[in-house]
């Protein structure tokens, strides 16, 4: 009698998937430390094969790209119109959409207003809970004023059990809390894990795709803000929506990393109330509000978020250091393009900058990664460096070179009239984006060259 054979496992990183046949201390393609766990070797159980031809896109046959329907006018509003806007117009049928963020910052909160604004049109909604029983979730919707009548609650983390309810129920949409705590009995690893992952968002996404049903996933994520499990759940969803904002402001943004539908990086701004999250319809006005006034090193930067033009401040403070190595401490901007900023205002501008220590913060929490802030951050250290305030009413924005020039920056118009909305009178901007620029009723466009004419111009 031939002895049964212990089945093989490999050793898998939970950060990017990687296998090795043994343990390893850092993984060597995503450089994580302690991230292997050992798995059973993916050998596809029986019954897989047949679990996803039963979620199949169908028999697949050539289509005419000319013969295909266009489905623009098939999205669904949510009933919250910054929501609708971070998800590009509105919910698109058969879409997967993933939600990321810290605990605790609004996520589940959201969806719970998403499902009762569904469900008030209508649609029977089914809300998937692995992580909080019907009575709980109950008291948060009872707090949060929720009313739905077509909304099921359903507590369960087994892929089947939850699959079977959807072919009784047929919901209009689908809320997954979380995707780390539903597992595939089909596989042998324990939920949360690379090989779970992979198999749970690979069902919903043909569940998705063969009902026209969309489906929201909630996910965890990790110390450094990116969501657990591999990239690969990324790539397999939609749409990619990541909760930013400190737990000390009143209010989140949810920023689109990711969006087959629509314009990556949108932005959509809520402030967090009683009532749950409430839409902000101009978040300009919400991040300038508290601005103090002609005080140096606070200075007025139009940027993009998406499509959506926001001024928000960034504030500096200069002062001299006394240590060999200067502090350089930035909150809400690149600390790398910060030294780049510095090191142009020593050489092209000659403000002796190297021997000073550096702060930087935008206010509001936002934080803002595009090269159009650069004459906002330059503006604001040289603002306080020589103790001189910029005018109240001045709003600035353009790339800086290292050879300390000033680049055009992309929809100059939006921010203008942005900026005009808010009353600003005066706009510093690159000399390249003022031709051809529409001129607008009260707000002044100076066009600068490089950061030397900036700054003789604002001081």
């Amino acid at each position: 009698m031939v002895a049964k054979s212990a089945p093989a496992t490999v050793y898998v990183c939970q950060n990017c998937g990687h296998q090795s046949r043994k343990w390893l201390g850092k993984c060597p393609d995503c450089g994580e430390w302690n991230s292997f766990v050992e798995e059973r070797a993916a050998t596809a159980p029986k019954g897989v094969a047949a679990g996803r031809a039963r979620l199949s896109f169908g028999a697949a046959k050539p289509v005419a790209y000319g013969e295909i329907e266009s489905q623009d006018d098939a999205r669904v509003s949510s009933g919250v119109a910054e929501f609708d806007r971070v998800l590009g117009g509105g919910i698109v049928p058969g879409s997967l959409v993933l939600i990321g963020g810290d605990p605790g910052i609004g996520k589940s909160t959201l969806l719970l207003q998403v499902a009762d604004k569904l469900s008030a049109q209508g649609a029977r909604v089914l809300y998937v809970s692995g992580e909080e029983s019907e009575r709980q979730i109950k008291m948060r919707g009872e707090r949060l004023g929720v009313a739905a009548a077509n909304l099921f609650l359903l507590p369960e983390t087994n892929l089947e059990a939850i699959l079977d309810e959807v072919e009784r129920d047929a919901p209009a949409a689908i809320i997954v809390d979380s995707i780390q705590t539903v597992f595939s009995p089909k596989i042998e690893s324990a939920p949360g894990s690379v090989s779970q992952v992979r198999e749970v968002a690979s069902q919903f996404l043909m569940l998705a795709k063969g009902r026209g049903v969309p489906v929201f996933l909630i996910g965890h994520v990790t110390k450094e803000g990116a969501i657990a499990g591999p990239k690969a759940l990324e790539h397999i969803v939609d749409t990619v929506l990541y909760f930013e904002g400190e737990r000390h402001h009143n209010h989140r943004i949810v920023r689109a990393a990711k969006n087959r539908f629509g314009a990556a990086n949108e932005l959509g701004v809520f402030e967090m109330t009683g009532a749950g999250l409430v839409g902000v319809a101009n978040p300009s006005e919400m991040f300038l509000q508290e601005r103090p006034q002609n005080v140096a090193g606070s200075v007025v930067t139009a940027c993009m978020e998406g499509t959506r033009p926001v001024l928000v401040e960034v504030q500096a403070l200069a002062s001299e250091s006394k240590f060999n190595y200067p502090v350089r401490a930035t909150q809400g901007f690149n600390a790398n393009r910060l030294a780049l900023l510095l090191a142009v205002l020593e050489r092209r501008v000659g403000l002796r900058m190297l021997a000073s220590d550096v702060f930087i913060n935008v206010a509001g929490g936002l934080e803002i990664d595009e090269p159009a802030a650069d004459l906002g951050v330059v503006a604001a250290i040289a603002s306080s460096f020589k103790n001189k305030p910029i005018d109240a009413q001045t709003a600035v924005f353009g790339e800086v070179g290292l050879t300390g020039e000033v680049r055009g920056a992309m929809q100059a118009q939006a921010r203008a009239r942005e900026a005009q909305a808010l009353g600003f009178k005066k706009l510093v901007l690159p000399a390249s984006n003022v031709e051809g620029l529409q001129r607008l009723l009260g707000l002044r466009l100076v066009g600068v060259r490089s950061v030397e004419e900036a700054l003789d111009e604002l001081f």
